[in-house]
């Protein structure tokens, strides 16, 4: 047992009927008895902000008022939060004497009853008043937040040489800076694999909670003109950055819980037997079929330039007018197979831009057919401010000789009511 906190179990012997009448018990005598190990420790982490301890141990009660003290110094312990229970209570029939307090709604009576808790003034400590009807070696259980016992994620991706699917393995890590040796502990977050644990002081532990296979993933292209990264010294131009998209669903191949948050190392088969580390990111929250969205970095070998062609105002009444844009995408793929790009506009980003109008109200906006190269099915309307639009670049030449041939997407908008 850990010398920064301590249980005492102090048992006394009184006569049961003042107590059942509410007076203070007479102490016969109090003796300390030997602590009880730990017959059993589980430590819960499903919850972020709390962790859940309940030990169990094999307590000697005698007959009357037993006084067990359970006190700690430097653990954080949540006082108000400690539960103390008996496990397999022993039960009998009630009878004619018994208090209908006493009496439980099935009609038996327990033969070991909590009676009063006191919490000691300036203390970390609380003590129960047990009473007995008659001697018993109890099992006991107390549970009990704790603080510092913290549980983290992280992901390993290993991705096929092809970018098809990938092997997931969400890793939990607990770290113990709580003050106290658990020793050997059930450890369950709540979901996947339970483990059992030694957990000493200022330890870590990491487990393997699951592991998906045959995942499918989709590799995205996106070009983002307002959160995109510059390239230097080419001010039409901005960075297309790779994303790895993964479906946290049972047709995916996952969607046995949600996805913590945590940081996801990336590798890749790499075709000769071994591994290529690729990236790594932090994955968000994703619950069941929601998705989760890997950052990779930024493709050298899909260029964009984006050119402003036409803006022009057209007024409407008196400092409002309406601003037309026709905005030209010039994209070289040198990529050896085919992509998809995704170009992400935001409306009120794109006023901005053009008007003096700042972020008071939503855009309203359209997108006219005359001038817009793109079909309906490659626009992509998010929600009332935010679009993409989905656009398929073939794959480079083979010969190496061979030219790569841009290809030209053009938008034709209005922004209505700006000013």
């Amino acid at each position: 047992m850990s010398e920064r906190r301590r249980i005492r179990w102090l048992v006394g012997v009184a006569a049961a009927a003042s107590l059942l009448a509410g007076a203070v018990p007479a102490w016969g005598r109090v003796r300390l008895v030997t602590l009880p190990v730990r017959e059993r420790v589980e430590i819960q982490l499903d919850n972020l902000n709390a962790t859940l301890v309940e030990e169990e141990r094999i307590v000697t009660l005698l007959k009357g008022t037993n006084h067990i003290d359970f006190s700690w110094s430097t653990v954080g312990i949540d006082k108000g939060m400690i539960q103390f229970r008996v496990v397999n209570m022993p039960l009998r029939r009630k009878r004619g004497d018994d208090p209908p307090s006493a009496v439980r709604p099935d009609g038996k009576v327990e033969q070991i009853r909590i009676v009063h808790v006191a919490y000691p003034p300036g203390e970390n400590a609380l003590v129960w008043q047990v009473w007995t009807e008659k001697p018993y070696a109890a099992r006991v259980r107390v549970s009990y937040l704790v603080a510092n016992l913290r549980p983290s994620f992280h992901y390993r991706a290993l991705a096929d040489h092809d970018e098809r699917e990938l092997v997931l393995r969400k890793y939990i890590r607990v770290d113990n800076l709580s003050g106290e040796a658990f020793g050997s502990s059930g450890i369950w977050a709540g979901f996947g694999n339970y483990f059992h644990r030694e957990v000493g002081l200022n330890e870590a532990k990491q487990m393997l909670i699951w592991k998906f296979t045959g995942v499918p993933i989709t590799k995205t292209y996106t070009f983002d003109w307002y959160g995109g990264q510059a390239v230097s010294d080419e001010p039409e131009q901005r960075y297309v950055a790779m994303h790895y998209v993964l479906t946290n669903s049972a047709k995916h191949h996952m969607g046995l819980f949600p996805l913590q948050p945590g940081k996801v190392r990336i590798f890749q088969d790499d075709g000769r037997g071994g591994e290529a580390f690729i990236g790594e990111d932090w994955g968000g929250f994703t619950p069941i079929d929601d998705k989760m969205k890997l950052y990779l970095g930024l493709a050298r070998d899909v260029v964009v330039r984006r050119r402003v062609m036409k803006t022009t105002r057209h007024g409407v009444k008196g400092n409002l007018f309406d601003q037309e844009l026709r905005i030209e995408y010039t994209i070289e793929n040198f990529k050896n197979r085919p992509v998809l790009l995704d170009i992400p506009v935001n409306m009120d980003n794109l006023r901005n831009e053009f008007a003096t109008q700042r972020g008071e109200f939503d855009c309203e906006w359209e997108i006219l057919d005359d001038g817009t190269s793109l079909t309906k099915q490659q626009i992509e309307r998010k929600d009332v401010t935010n679009v993409v639009y989905h656009v398929p670049l073939p794959a480079a030449p083979k010969d190496p000789g061979a030219k790569v041939e841009p290809v030209t997407v053009t938008v034709h908008l209005m922004l209505r009511n700006v000013w």
